[in-house]
């Protein structure tokens, strides 16, 4: 009767932050204006790329598919995190609720990645290869390329999300994280998990390992062409059309490899909680201000929004 007892769960607590009762609306509030810094950030991209004719090449077409990604994750993770500050720091969550989290939280990942792969395509192509890059780039492509990657991560991740729901899960019901992340679920099963755990590694390997070798591929043959360019102002001009591509992918795959990939022995749970921040909350907020400040096209258009604003603004009053 017992073990029957320790196979029944049906809710997962999630312990969150623990914050301090004191500044726990501060941090409410932290956490608000992120979200809202995300959502407003990645609109404006989507918008500025969907209707300025500026922005009609495959760089931005890329870059507003990237935020379409850094939305979907962002809503995917902050909204359950708010209501957590709001209730004590408690969450409890249905299974259903928890693998349906996991699952929209590893496609937004994957196609994060292949995004970036694409992109890193797009800029190799157009400092390599400048006179096949109209050629190869073309709307077609995009439109193929992007089809693709969101579909391959909605299946990919699908294959072994479906896997997971299939699984027995026993007591204790508790995960101590601020989200439903893979590793935590897979504690709780008293089940066979080496099904599961092969699915994941295959998809890590096909759509982790093998887009980030693509881009270091892609930056190598980058950097020996701009080495190539004999004045210095040209190659500045060329590596800055790269820059807040190359920081954007530092950021995440550096805070994805700490945390999945260097063994958790020596991380205190707090560090792993603090590092998935870094890509679940503050990469998709990052994303647009580092695409927007290493862009003179964006930057302008921001400039000369944020002006029109002002001058109605003035203009009522």
């Amino acid at each position: 009767m017992n073990e029957e007892n320790k196979t029944m769960i049906t809710v997962i607590q999630l312990l969150g932050f623990q914050t301090p009762q004191n500044i726990t609306f501060l941090i409410f509030f932290l956490f608000l204006l992120l979200y809202c810094l995300t959502i407003c950030g990645n609109l404006l991209i989507i918008t500025l790329v969907s209707y300025s004719k500026t922005f009609h090449s495959p760089m931005y077409f890329f870059l507003s598919q990237l935020a379409v990604a850094d939305i979907l994750l962002a809503t995917d993770i902050l909204p359950n995190m708010l209501h957590a500050f709001l209730v004590e720091n408690i969450t409890f969550i249905s299974i259903s609720n928890c693998i349906t989290q996991l699952y929209f939280f590893a496609v937004s990942e994957t196609s994060e990645c292949l995004l970036l792969t694409l992109m890193s395509y797009d800029r190799y192509l157009a400092i390599c290869k400048p006179l096949h890059y109209t050629m190869l780039m073309n709307h077609r492509f995009c439109w193929k390329a992007v089809i693709t990657s969101w579909t391959l991560s909605f299946l990919a991740v699908l294959t072994y999300t479906l896997n997971i729901s299939k699984l027995q899960l026993c007591g204790p019901n508790i995960i101590d994280h601020f989200f439903c992340d893979l590793d935590p679920i897979l504690q709780l099963s008293c089940s066979n998990t080496t099904r599961v755990q092969l699915l994941v590694t295959l998809s890590t390997v096909i759509f982790g390992f093998i887009p980030f070798f693509v881009i270091i591929i892609s930056y190598v043959y980058i950097i020996v062409t701009i080495f190539e360019i004999p004045s210095i102002t040209g190659r500045q001009k060329v590596f800055s059309t790269c820059s807040s591509h190359l920081t954007v992918v530092s950021i995440l795959y550096s805070t994805l490899i700490f945390v999945y990939l260097i063994p958790s022995r020596g991380k205190s749970l707090n560090i792993k909680k603090f590092l998935s921040l870094m890509y679940t909350v503050v990469t998709p907020m990052l994303n647009p201000i580092i695409y927007s400040l290493r862009n003179k096209d964006l930057k302008n258009v921001v400039k000369r929004i944020i002006n029109n604003l002002l001058m109605l603004h003035f203009h009522n009053h």
